[in-house]
């Protein structure tokens, strides 16, 4: 079926098909959120046919307060909850940029309420202790390489993951990332990383070349010689925080957490550790400063003399009215 007549046909199934052409052919974002957004609409499409409505045209304000609110009683996180909301507001909103409608039926649906949750980060003693370990073999030297390189340069793991030998500037001690919406960036190596992704490189070419897979161009490699993969990176991390005996748990992105917050604790512009994100909203990278006035004020709780109540004064003042009755 062409385009024309998929638009001409006018259901909402038809008209979320062209929706994603135009996220994919336009919009260029990955196949991963792609099928996402193609999920997420087509949950509201089979709930707008059950409920007698398919086409964009019929869709109102009330049908989208009904989907929003049955997603909440079905037991979706209001995180899952928002991002359906999001990719419907979208959906409309390009619908209703061709004058097919007017006005946007979602744009007033408001989000769902998440709780406030900080990011998982590590103390930096507790990150030096998890980077402290022998590597002298292939598995061990990637490791190291992998979780130096995931602290010093705060990359998502699918960049990283995505990165191949060719994106590395030796001399400018940088890796080139292909992020989000097609946005490359540099990403800049510490001296500890550098090191060790230089003592990682040659066991890697070695590793590749006794398999004959010398034409593999993935920076990082798994242990049959295929690209690895962020759920492989994941694996790798859980495996080395169980061994440095850290009570956490720890994600690849906690390393991009723990990235920001130690830049913005040591004075770090914060606009500048967006730059180093890839955020395109500042908003996004806002988040790490609450991460850091938590601890301030746990410190100053901790460390102020006046910061905490005296258990006993606050005892002595509790009883006074009822010893004076």
């Amino acid at each position: 079926m062409s385009t024309r007549d998929v638009r001409d046909n006018g259901s909402l199934s038809t008209d979320i098909l062209r929706y994603v052409d135009y996220l994919r052919r336009v919009r260029g974002l990955a196949d991963a959120s792609i099928r996402a957004y193609e999920n997420d609409l087509r949950s509201f499409a089979e709930f707008g046919t059950a409920a007698g409505v398919d086409r964009v045209e019929t869709v109102d304000l009330t049908l989208v307060r009904r989907w929003v609110r049955s997603l909440s009683e079905q037991g979706l996180a209001a995180t899952s909850v928002n991002r359906r909301l999001s990719a419907i507001k979208g959906f409309f909103a390009f619908i209703d940029g061709e004058g097919r409608i007017s006005g946007n039926p979602a744009q007033a649906v408001r989000s769902v309420r998440t709780p406030r949750r900080l990011p998982e980060t590590m103390f930096e003693r507790e990150m030096e202790q998890l980077l402290d370990f022998p590597a002298d073999d292939f598995p061990a030297l990637r490791t190291r390489a992998l979780l130096e390189v995931l602290y010093s340069t705060g990359a998502r793991i699918s960049e990283l993951c995505n990165a191949n030998v060719d994106d590395l500037n030796v001399r400018k001690r940088a890796l080139l990332v292909h992020g989000k919406g097609k946005k490359d960036r540099y990403v800049f190596l510490g001296h500890s990383a550098f090191t060790h992704l230089r003592a990682y490189l040659p066991y890697r070419h070695e590793f590749l070349m006794r398999r004959g897979l010398a034409e593999q161009k993935a920076l990082f490699v798994n242990l049959r010689g295929g690209r690895l993969t962020p759920r492989g990176a994941a694996q790798i991390i859980g495996k080395r925080v169980t061994e440095s005996g850290l009570a956490k748990f720890l994600t690849p992105h906690g390393f991009r957490h723990s990235f920001a917050t130690h830049l913005l604790n040591h004075g770090a512009d914060i606009r500048i550790v967006q730059e180093m994100l890839g955020h395109s909203s500042l908003s996004t990278t806002q988040v790490y400063t609450h991460v850091g006035m938590d601890r301030l004020r746990r410190i100053y709780r901790d460390a102020h003399p006046h910061a905490r109540r005296q258990q006993t004064a606050t005892t002595t003042e509790e009883k006074e009215p009822h010893e004076t009755n």
